[in-house]
């Protein structure tokens, strides 16, 4: 895409901020579902330098002054438990903020619009699905890494960026209220879908009464830990950096692990049409339990730990069904790229969710595999 069909001004809101050298070129960069995301070249001593430029979606965070008050916090945290560890190149182990021309780390455009920028992590790849056991094993233990630095941030208590967002409940009741207005007309053509979601209610309260009874503790938690929001080190094959923390918030370790086994363990991309081709991967699933009990094994409860397994099935429904509520409501959350996009990505969240309910046993036995060894 050439920078006269970007959507923004990108020379001039990449020159609010503090990135020494010229400007030179910017361009879309990643797949991600909400924000803008742009790669900034700048010229620095007659060589390439790169930012990441984002404006963020105010449409889905509807206060992005408070989200980026998480960002400040968390990064700072996570970057002063690595320093103390002697961690070498901080730079590229957590997100690094680049301040705008006032000295806030965030400025907002003549249109409302709120942006950041990062320094680039060179070196370094995202993957949306595993390319091997390997692959998995890092992101898991990045992301346990990433729960463990966290888990001692002081208080105030975070800002919940989305309200309710892994609260399963909450989503069922709103694709229950959305099926009954229909206000797109598009029921009829998922009713095998709706009927599907309608009738794994039993399972939509299981974690939430736990934590309710006490038995699952809050946590500083990622919530949107999908594969590629790590960071692979191309030499190392180190999980080197965890990204996109626009909804780290208070919430259960479990919703984090659920979620890597939802885009880990499937096989395909995330919107796949041929569903005969959905089914988990139990080596993918090993992987991920060795990789994140390798480094959140201290902190976990044993309760925490009885339902790893149960987690991966309950996260997948609940973003089935947020696809699924999405589809019904006109794609309003989700960017889609062709027709019924959303509905393709419900339907390939359901197929995982009943084959991570077949291989239960095995999941179980594989986590109980790995704890005895810890």
């Amino acid at each position: 895409m050439s920078e006269s069909n970007l959507k923004h001004d990108l020379p001039s809101v990449s020159g609010q901020f503090q990135i020494a050298g010229q400007y030179r070129s910017a361009s879309p960069y990643g797949n991600g579902h909400i924000n803008d995301t742009y790669a900034v070249v700048s010229e620095r001593d007659g060589r390439p330098v790169r930012h990441i430029l984002q404006r963020i979606n105010h449409n889905v965070f509807k206060n992005p002054v408070a989200l980026m008050e998480n960002v400040e916090r968390v990064t700072a945290h996570v970057r002063s438990k690595l320093a103390a560890l002697n961690a070498e190149d901080l730079d590229r182990r957590t997100l690094t903020l680049v301040a705008d021309r006032s000295g806030r780390n965030w400025h907002v455009d003549a249109e409302g619009n709120h942006w950041r920028c990062y320094l680039f992590i060179e070196k370094a790849t995202t993957y949306d699905q595993p390319e091997n056991p390997r692959q998995a094993f890092a992101a898991a233990r990045a992301f346990g890494e990433f729960q463990k630095h966290l888990a001692d941030l002081p208080l105030p208590r975070l800002n919940e960026t989305i309200p309710n967002f892994h609260h399963t409940r909450s989503r069922f009741d709103a694709l229950r209220a959305v099926i009954e207005k229909d206000p797109c007309n598009r029921a009829a053509g998922v009713k095998a879908e709706i009927e599907f979601a309608l009738r794994q209610e039993s399972v939509v309260d299981v974690l939430l009464r736990e934590q309710a009874s006490g038995a699952l503790p809050e946590r500083v938690t990622h919530n949107d830990t999908k594969l590629n929001n790590v960071m692979i080190d191309d030499a190392t094959g180190e999980g080197v950096c965890v990204i996109d923390l626009d909804t780290v918030m208070p919430g259960l370790a479990l919703h984090d692990f659920g979620d890597l086994c939802r885009s880990a363990c499937r096989p395909t991309p995330e919107d796949e049409r041929d569903l005969s081709k959905v089914e988990m991967r139990m080596d993918m699933y090993e992987a991920l339990v060795r990789g994140y009990l390798k480094s959140a094994n201290d902190f976990l409860s044993p309760r925490e730990k009885d339902f790893l397994s149960f987690s991966a099935a309950l996260i997948t429904f609940e973003i089935g069904i947020r696809f699924l509520c999405d589809h019904l409501e006109g794609d309003r959350y989700f960017r889609i790229h062709r027709v019924n996009h959303n509905a393709d990505r419900a339907r390939v969240q359901f197929k995982m969710m009943e084959s991570f309910m077949r291989h239960e046993k095995a999941m179980d036995a594989a986590v109980r595999n790995v704890r005895a060894e810890s």
